[in-house]
């Protein structure tokens, strides 16, 4: 249920921040470096818990990219406006809040030294943090990613990033891995100007997270690898911005594809391998 959300609020990092991009105009938004926006989001067949989700809920996101400080961050009310039988949230004895930020800071700018090379642009110090408020410590969520980024030159009119970072898990969803260093991820980010389309922006947008070496696998059911792969269409304008998202799941949340479960009302297999995808509406301010 609960990390559903990070495939729609990953999305809208490269979302909204290209679309500020294509209309930096300070007058019209409440700050000219701290982009922000509201959105509705709604998904269908998300596979990061062991049942396919369906839910629509409310978001708030912001991203700036300011001297040495980058960063992407949202907050969610799950299921703000329903969902399935399988999707508890803010309303229904589920989660009343999920978070994620994702602060880097230029090793480049704090020192003063130009540490590029080749196409390796810039460097940084590059944090994920994921926390889900949960109700019990049984449904909460609390994970750091931490390690180096940088930004590539491809030559082409896109936009390239790439983060390595080792995890610590705290609070897991009661999981087998809670406090201990477990695993690693590999994130890449890409984003590519298509054309001028109904008097906006249209790109495309892509990223990828790679999971591996978690002792999670030593649990019945589930594994220690996962990968996520978003791919987005998403058309700009100066305030509004509109999205498709298909994202294809392995192993969604290091839950073993097909693996039989009963959590008490029946039994059912793991659907973690296959597609999700979402719509997204939002109104930068």
């Amino acid at each position: 249920m609960k990390k559903m959300m990070l495939a729609a609020g990953a999305a809208l990092t490269f979302i909204g921040s290209f679309t500020v991009k294509a209309a930096d105009n300070s007058g019209e938004f409440v700050s000219d470096w701290w982009h922000q926006s509201v959105n509705v989001v709604g998904s269908y067949h998300t596979r990061f818990g062991p049942q396919l989700r369906n839910d629509t809920y409310l978001e708030y996101e912001a991203f700036a990219k300011k001297d040495w400080f980058d960063f992407y961050g949202y907050i969610d009310a799950p299921r703000f406006f329903g969902g399935d039988s399988n999707a508890r949230g803010i309303w229904n004895h589920g989660s009343p809040l999920f978070m994620e930020i994702e602060p880097r800071f230029s090793i480049d700018k704090l020192t003063g030294l130009d540490l590029g090379f080749g196409p390796f642009k810039e460097w940084y110090f590059a944090n994920n943090y994921v926390y889900d408020m949960g109700r019990n410590s049984a449904n909460r969520q609390n994970t750091w990613y931490m390690g180096l980024g940088t930004d590539i030159d491809t030559g082409l009119p896109m936009g390239l990033s790439l983060n390595v970072y080792a995890k610590y898990q705290w609070e897991n969803y009661g999981a087998a891995n809670e406090d201990s260093w477990d695993g690693y991820r590999f994130k890449i980010k890409y984003f590519v100007p298509i054309t001028d389309l109904w008097g906006g922006k249209l790109s495309y947008i892509g990223f990828t997270n790679f999971d591996w070496d978690s002792d999670l696998g030593d649990e019945a059911y589930r594994t220690n690898n996962s990968i996520a792969s978003s791919h987005i269409l998403a058309l700009n304008y100066s305030h509004w911005h509109y999205s498709i998202v298909a994202r294809y799941f392995h192993n969604g949340g290091q839950w073993e594809n097909g693996a039989g479960l009963n959590f008490g009302k029946g039994d059912f297999n793991v659907k973690s391998t296959g597609w999700g995808y979402y719509l997204v509406a939002g109104y930068n301010f």
